[in-house]
């Protein structure tokens, strides 16, 4: 296979694109052939990824989703199919970590707007991308979770619950669409050098890094490529998993 055009005639979708792991998964798919469609609720970030991607010669539509409403990721997926012909391939990235707070003293606001946001947000996702990759004939998605998808982390009780709950429920919606041609996975990042975390100050970027054995964060480039190799025919007998990428620290 010639890896240079691995996703060459495919559609992707991938809602928080417009930085961090989004944009880097948006910009390694159309490195690689795909026509990408940039979701993110911030249409200006939306508009420069897309821009960027059409710099470096590939094909971009930015697509202002807010991935809270359900309605809107409609309307999002609906142009993506009359724009692109159909659905390949997706990825539900966006989320929000709310703030650190023990269980006791959480706001109750806060709490939903990260299940919301974190996990309806990927069942709304999800509930659209399927029927519109059955009516392609087949496709796959990856769901970002996180480290916080199997560990408990204090301090970051709805995170935890909604990421937790992004494992499940990629595992239910695998199961159920196995015979459909349709593959759902999950990836599970350990910290990440994204804009979020790199503007949070040295210290606590130090903190991060110390975090795991290998004394570093990831790169966003090195998530998207654990990504692209689940949504690739490469991973074709993947399906339900979780892939957990975090320098070791979950071993501990």
């Amino acid at each position: 296979m010639d890896r240079n055009r691995e996703f060459a005639g495919k559609v992707a979708f991938i809602s928080g694109a417009g930085s961090g792991i989004g944009l880097a998964t948006a910009e390694l798919l159309a490195s690689l052939g795909a026509r990408v469609a940039i979701g993110d609720i911030s249409t200006d970030a939306a508009d420069r990824a897309a821009a960027k991607i059409a710099a470096m010669g590939g094909t971009a539509l930015p697509l202002t989703v807010d991935v809270g409403d359900h309605a809107a990721l409609a309307r999002a997926v609906s142009r993506i199919e009359a724009d692109f012909g159909g659905l390949d391939l997706a990825v539900n990235n966006a989320a929000i970590p709310g703030p650190r707070v023990p269980l006791e003293d959480y706001p109750i606001e806060a709490w939903k707007a990260v299940i919301d946001i974190d996990l309806t947000a990927v069942f709304y996702a999800l509930r659209t991308e399927l029927p519109a990759m059955k009516r392609r004939g087949g496709g796959s998605i990856v769901n970002i979770a996180s480290i916080a998808g199997g560990l408990g982390i204090p301090l970051t009780g709805p995170y935890a619950a909604a990421k937790h709950g992004v494992v499940g429920l990629t595992r239910v919606a695998a199961l159920e669409n196995a015979t459909a041609n349709i593959r759902i996975n999950a990836v599970g990042p350990g910290y990440v050098e994204t804009p979020f975390v790199m503007e949070r100050g040295e210290d606590i970027v130090r903190a991060y890094r110390e975090k795991h054995p290998v004394k570093r964060m990831a790169t966003t480039a090195e998530i998207a490529e654990q990504v692209a190799f689940l949504l690739s025919d490469r991973a074709s007998f993947v399906t339900g998993a979780y892939h957990i990428i975090d320098g070791g620290y979950s071993a501990q």
